[in-house]
């Protein structure tokens, strides 16, 4: 059998160990050969996707080979409906983020090494089903994030690449000591993720609350959820575009995907324990990040805090305990990486030719540039969840689901969608209507090159928002699993 899971996986550090010995003066080839061994993933994915069959239970493709048998721990891949689009979202935007990274000349090697790296990363966590070699994937990711922000950010990048990294590293060894605590439990002890998620569901309450606190510590700061979020708009501010979009698009949904893995259907009494927190913590997340969203005049800064009150509508999705409300927050991970994702380019394109983000500066520029403008309202308009466009599905049915168990919290939510519109229509009156400011009189159109990396977002944006059922059909049998399973009574 033809091992897919560790080709998309692996298939990035095949381009990373021939970019070693290139002489980082010839730009162009090292360039090349980045761009090209990031989209072949693409394929690669489509073959998974081709190969999965999401009415079949449990983990397919699996790849399973003994390494370290004295503990019980081997490398096991495997995919599901829930790692599927996963595996296609970082695929997209790994291919599409490297797109984006043309212009960059500065040790255009390192760069790509470290771009290379960090995709690896990604693959891995989303394929390992043994909770070793997840982890070694998890903290492979924050190496070469570090680096990319803190050598080709902006004027504090080393400041938002130390917090960044701190963070990160602080909810990874508390989530570290989770894993722990779940291979000592169980009998015999293992790392396997199929063998723990048919174990832990019958181990004690006290003990899944306290592993599940350690798992969604890690996990939260991931994703981020509030108050652990400081760490994101700093990252944002300072990365180059193309490392904002991964960290938007991918990143972060580590973060939820984690939680959909490991904590709902492994430990249940946890999932059931803190259901009324996953609606606080959403809710606030979904209210506050959008007030402060709507303060910014950095047009960066805007999109990461919109990211922050977007995330909440998974946490709030969740905490329903329905099929709606599951489908409505995975649909929400999966499609607000393809938004965030499309935001920080077009913020991108605009930043290259102003070198400024400053939302004040601009107005006018739909005369101007009427391609980037009708980019932008677009992707605009699917964040706010105008109906038709795939923000709108996911913020629905997480609204829809959660409806039953947490109406409170779903209509204080009301409140963030409101204000999410406002402060996206503020964007298009700040920077797309009124007079042309005369010092953009010459500003260019945006070029093909930039066209052809947002065009595709646009078509999944517009696809999902008319058919969600081109994504749930895929991962509603498994999130209705996850469901069951995080309803089993615990003693």
């Amino acid at each position: 059998m033809i091992p897919w899971l560790t080709l998309v996986t692996f298939t990035p550090l095949a381009g990373l160990v021939l970019i070693l010995p290139v002489s980082g003066q010839r730009v162009s080839l090292i360039r090349g050969l980045g761009v090209l061994f990031s989209f072949l993933p693409v394929p690669l994915s489509l073959v998974i996707l081709q190969a999965h069959d999401p009415q079949l239970p449990g983990f397919q493709l699996v790849e399973r080979v003994a390494w370290i048998p004295a503990l019980g721990i081997e490398y096991h891949l495997g995919v599901d409906g829930i790692s599927v689009p996963m595996v296609l979202l970082t695929a997209l935007l790994s291919a599409l983020a490297a797109l984006a990274s043309w212009n960059i000349t500065e040790r255009a090697k390192e760069y790509w090494v470290f771009y290379l790296l960090l995709q690896v990363g990604m693959f891995g966590t989303f394929v390992a089903i043994d909770l070793f070699v997840f982890y070694i994937f998890w903290e492979i990711v924050l190496v070469p994030m570090y680096f990319l922000i803190g050598i080709w950010g902006g004027p504090r990048r080393q400041y938002a690449a130390i917090k960044f990294f701190l963070y990160t590293l602080a909810g990874s060894v508390v989530m570290l000591l989770g894993f722990l605590a779940l291979y000592f439990a169980s009998e015999p002890h293992t790392l396997s993720i199929p063998a723990l998620l048919e174990q832990m569901p019958r181990t004690g309450r006290t003990f899944q609350c306290a592993v599940f606190i350690a798992l969604f510590l890690g996990f939260a700061v991931k994703v981020p959820v509030f108050p652990f979020h400081t760490w994101l708009p700093d990252a944002h501010v300072e990365a180059p575009t193309p490392i904002s979009v991964i960290l938007a698009g991918v990143l972060l949904k580590m973060g939820t995907y984690g939680i959909f893995r490991l904590c709902y259907p492994m430990l249940p009494a946890g999932a059931q324990e803190f259901g009324l927190l996953f609606a606080v913590l959403g809710t606030v997340a979904i209210v506050y990040a959008a007030f402060v969203a709507m303060a910014q005049r950095d047009f960066k800064k805007l999109v990461a805090y919109s990211s922050v009150s977007h995330m909440g509508f998974v946490l709030l999705g969740m905490a329903g305990f329905t099929l709606a409300g599951m489908s409505g927050a995975y649909f929400q991970t999966f499609s607000h990486g393809i938004l965030s994702g499309a935001m920080f380019l077009v913020v991108g394109v605009l930043y290259d030719r102003a070198h400024t983000r400053d939302l004040d500066a601009f107005g006018g520029l739909m005369a101007r540039m009427p391609v980037y403008g009708g980019l932008l309202i677009l992707f605009s308009l699917g964040s706010l969840g105008l109906p038709g466009l795939s923000g709108f599905i996911a913020e629905f049915f997480s609204l829809l689901g959660a409806w039953q168990l947490r109406m409170p919290f779903v209509i204080v939510s009301g409140i963030g969608i409101v204000i999410t519109a406002a402060f996206m229509l503020l964007v298009f009156q700040r920077v797309l209507l009124g007079p042309l400011n005369p010092r953009w009189a010459h500003l260019p159109e945006i070029g093909p090159r930039e066209v052809l990396t947002l065009v595709p977002l646009a078509v999944i944006t517009v696809a999902l928002g008319l058919m969600p059922w081109l994504l749930t059909e895929i991962t509603d049998p498994a999130l209705d699993a996850i469901l069951r399973a995080s309803q089993v009574p615990v003693p």
